[in-house]
């Protein structure tokens, strides 16, 4: 686990996730697995009544529970340090990200915020601006990051064991959606991801595509050149994609393809990546994340499980459990959080940035998933003409 030296629990606010969300609840289980994170502020929902029952749902203190973000963010900062707020969580809409990070950076709180970045490219780039520019720590949760096997990928790949990466297959299908083609009531799925308005231009892309993107770019460390994509609205009514194939080419050579659906009938939460290279291959799977397999052509295929002696440090250090006990989603989300934990420790020290860096995703990497989005809903809205990522 990092090293989080401040002699106390930090002091965590989350924006949304009151009484029915569902990210909410799994972002206070994360933050709240190692003891080293308290939650003790929210704004709970733009409904003031609504964050007031959510705060009293979790046994907050009152005049810790705020009616908007925007009463938290001023109110909070008014507080003495050994009191105030160490970091905010936001887990509101999409259309919300932006202005409400930037609320809390511009009152010098660091933030931890849901994915996508924000609503465009345009506004990620603004914020990006905005957090240079108040030295502050902004972690973005791309949770499938926190993985310790997806770390063991990362640190395969980096060592070389692969040889020089020629192709990667990253795929996310989920079936949640396919109900709705039988059901006269679709209001059980349908919900602010399907409105462009609140979602942005994207709801299967931005949604669950940019997780796929996301975990290419982290276990490779290659980064997209240009795409060319296929998006679709399979639901009669729906206003944005719950479908998407693409093809990818990589900045150096190396090819891919990329799927993300919601109309995948069967299938749950079925992340999985294979990366293949010149003298070996490696694949995962989200539902098996314990497990991460090495395929060569001339030898019989490895199984590297989680918790044992012969992985790498970082999955060590990443792996609570020993082996044969599993971890999994909440973990992962986890390590995401004690990652950006131990920076906002060394903020609240005046020790941050740290030399050696740290390990969670940030806002450049928010960014290049914002046109990543846009790019593949351009290629689509072009019969698939291959499309240049905006830098």
């Amino acid at each position: 686990m990092p090293e989080i030296n401040l002699g106390r629990k930090l002091r965590m606010g989350m924006v949304g996730g009151g009484r029915g969300a569902f990210i909410g609840g799994v972002h206070r289980m994360a933050a709240a697995l190692d003891g080293k994170i308290e939650l003790v502020a929210g704004a709970f929902s733009s409904n003031p009544e609504k964050s007031k029952l959510s705060g009293e749902d979790l046994m907050l203190d009152p005049s810790r529970v705020y009616a908007s973000y925007q009463d938290m963010a001023t109110q909070e900062a008014a507080l003495p340090a050994d009191q105030r707020i160490d970091f905010a969580s936001i887990v509101a809409r999409n259309d919300l990200h932006f202005e409400v990070a930037k609320a809390f950076l511009d009152v010098g709180i660091n933030v931890i915020c849901e994915k996508p970045l924000a609503f465009s490219f345009e506004q990620g780039k603004q914020l990006a601006a905005e957090v240079k520019a108040s030295g502050k720590v902004f972690a973005l949760t791309h949770n499938y990051t926190g993985y310790p096997m997806v770390k063991e990928a990362k640190a395969i790949v980096a060592a070389g064991k692969l040889g020089r990466i020629l192709k990667v297959v990253a795929e996310y299908p989920q079936g949640y959606a396919s109900s709705a083609f039988h059901e006269e009531d679709e209001g059980a799925i349908s919900n602010w991801r399907m409105d462009p308005s609140v979602s942005g231009i994207s709801n299967c892309i931005g949604d669950i595509g940019s997780h796929a993107q996301n975990l290419v770019q982290y276990i490779t460390g290659l980064e997209i050149d240009e795409v060319a994509a296929e998006l679709s609205t399979f639901i009669p009514g729906r206003k944005l994609d719950d479908d998407g194939n693409m093809l990818v080419r990589y900045k150096g050579g190396a090819k891919g393809v990329l799927y993300a659906s919601q109309i995948s009938a069967g299938d749950e939460n079925n992340l999985n990546i294979r990366v293949y290279g010149t003298d070996a291959s490696l694949e995962w799977h989200q539902e098996h994340p314990n497990e991460l397999t090495m395929k060569f052509a001339d030898a019989p295929r490895q199984i590297h499980r989680r918790g044992n002696s012969y992985n790498g440090t970082e999955c060590a250090a990443n792996t609570r459990l020993p082996f044969g006990h599993p971890e999994a989603f909440i973990e992962a989300f986890a390590n995401v959080y004690m990652a950006a934990a131990e920076a906002i420790a060394d903020e609240v020290q005046g020790n941050f940035p740290r030399a050696t860096g740290y390990d969670f995703p940030t806002v450049d990497d928010g960014v290049t998933g914002m046109a990543f989005i846009e790019a593949a809903v351009e290629s689509s809205q072009n019969n698939s003409v291959w499309t240049k990522l905006q830098g």
